[in-house]
This record gives C-alpha cells, structure tokens and sequence, in this order.
C-alpha cells in the first residue's frame, strides 16, 4: 500500500474522555475511511506510527437524523477503530513533527 492510499485511511485520532482511558489498556482511537477494511487499518497505523499493532476493532457509526430551518437532514455516517498496540508501544499525539 503506497504512503498516499495510508492518509486516506486514516482521518484523525479521536482524543476522548473515553479513548484516555482506552489508553490504559495500549487501545488508541482513530476516525477512519468508511470503505477501510482491519487489514487497511492495520497496515496504515503500522506504517505511519512505526509500531506493532496487534488487533484492531471497528466500530460504525450511522448519521443521526436533524432538522436544519424545518427541512430534515442526516449526517453522514462515520468508521471509527480500535487499535490495540503490541506491548510497551506507545503512540504520541502531541508532537508534532
């Protein structure tokens, strides 16, 4: 998979109340492509991070329903992973590079 194809994968890093104490278990949360397989996911994190990661769960979120000036309307849907990391790894989201 070319290093263009793994942006495309990967969104954004889902930083949460929720994903903090994911953290203490080595789990980090990423918004993903809605077309992205785990082996996708996988390659991506493995790539771009240079680490190992060990299991990957997803997770996908159906657009809620709103109205916008009485005309209703839907959100889009979303793909949310679940990535478990091979012991003693870790990835930094602070620094930026």
């Amino acid at each position: 998979m070319n290093s263009e194809k793994l942006y495309d994968v990967l969104r954004a890093p889902v930083v949460t109340e929720k994903t903090a104490r994911a953290g203490e278990f080595n789990q980090y949360v990423f918004q993903v492509a809605t077309s992205a397989s785990k082996p996708q996911i996988k390659a991506a994190v493995e790539q771009v991070f240079e680490v190992n990661v060990e299991a990957v769960q997803v997770v996908n979120q159906r657009g809620k329903t709103r109205r916008f000036r009485g005309m209703p309307g839907r959100r889009a849907d979303t793909k949310k992973a679940y990535v478990t990391l091979a012991e003693g790894q870790t990835i930094d989201f602070g620094a930026a590079g």
